[in-house]
Order: C-alpha cells, then sequence, then structure tokens
C-alpha cells in the first residue's frame, strides 16, 4: 500500500486541491443558496470520488488494489450523482447526505490510517484527515437545525482543513519516493531487551 500512495501521492494533491478550492468557495459566497451548494457539494463528491477509484485503481509494484480506498470513491460517486441530480433535494436533506457522506469516508480513511501507521512510523496526518471527516459528520447529525449560512461555512472549514491535509500528505508521500520509484524500506525498532 505504500508504495501505491507514494507512486499516486499527485491523486492524493489533486483530492486536497479540489478541496481546498471548494471550501474557498463556500467562504466567497457564504450567502448562496441551497441549490448551489448542493451543486457545489455534489462535484466536490463526484470528483473525489473519481480521484479516490483512479488512486485505487492505480497498482503498485506488488500488483496491489487497495480496496477501502476504491469503496471510498464509489461512496463519494454515489453521493455525489445523487447530489447533483435531485435538484428538489431539502436543506435537511441535503444535510444528512453530507453527514453521511462524512461518516463513511471517515470510516474508509481509519482503514487507511491504521494501514498507512505500519509502513510509515509515526504517520498521524491520514488519521486526522479521518477522524475530522467523522466528526463534521457527527456535528451535522447532532446540530441540524443551525442557520443555513452556520451550516455553510462548516462545510467550508472543514472541506477546507481536510483538503489541506491531504495535501500535506501527497507532499510528505512524495519526499518518501526513491527517484526510481522503489520507497525506502520500512524500518521497525528492534525489540528491547
Amino acid at each position: 500500500m505504500f508504495n501505491l500512495m507514494t507512486q499516486n501521492w499527485w491523486v492524493i494533491a489533486l483530492r486536497g486541491l479540489v478541496a481546498v478550492l471548494f471550501g474557498i468557495a463556500t467562504f466567497m459566497w457564504p450567502g448562496i443558496t441551497l441549490w448551489v451548494l448542493g451543486a457545489l457539494f455534489g462535484a466536490y463528491a463526484l470528483t473525489n470520488g473519481i480521484f479516490a477509484v483512479i488512486e485505487a485503481f492505480r497498482r503498485d509494484a506488488s500488483r496491489e488494489r487497495w480496496r477501502p480506498l476504491l469503496f471510498e470513491g464509489v461512496v463519494g460517486i454515489l453521493i455525489g450523482a445523487v447530489t447533483l441530480t435531485w435538484p428538489g433535494l431539502t436543506a435537511m436533506g441535503l444535510l444528512y447526505l453530507i453527514a453521511f457522506w462524512a461518516i463513511m469516508t471517515g470510516v474508509f480513511e481509519i482503514i487507511t490510517a491504521i494501514r498507512l501507521r505500519h509502513e510509515i512510523s509515526g504517520e498521524w496526518i491520514m488519521a486526522l484527515i479521518a477522524i475530522l471527516s467523522m466528526a463534521f459528520g457527527f456535528l451535522l447529525v447532532a446540530f441540524p437545525a443551525q442557520g443555513a449560512l452556520s451550516i455553510i461555512l462548516i462545510i467550508g472549514a472543514f472541506v477546507f482543513a481536510s483538503g489541506a491535509l491531504m495535501i500535506a500528505l501527497a507532499f510528505k508521500l512524495r519526499t518518501l519516493r526513491r527517484p526510481g520509484g522503489e520507497v525506502p524500506p520500512v524500518r521497525h525498532a528492534a525489540p528491547t531487551h
């Protein structure tokens, strides 16, 4: 998995860039309508899902395919498609759809973080992205009746923060890759007696 992620660091960076741009858009237009928010979120979830699927199907040297990332991508594509094709979606419906997407994405990112920690010692960025995603989803479910403006700003802040973390993770993975595509061997601490 580590080889897969270091080879595809640029896909993670693109996912992060799309998230940062979505976050900036919500801050620039905080008074956007529900329809525009739905369209922006649908486009973001769809794009993020497509990049996740691409990342999952890119193979590393051991021909490993990564199922949690594939499932995360499929969920993103489905949520994005539903959001874009259901223009009559109510504010509460959109809120719960975003919350479901964030929680499911967080679950798959937790799996990713656990697998990544086995290969990179001290790796915490992916775990932070997962915790942020799940906390955001549960926050939306716990307080669904808040004002529309605050929800838009919360969504923008979450997406911006997770996008920035994805970009940081991508460039960290890029620095761990060797010029020939190989990655340095994982060094585990020797047991102490």
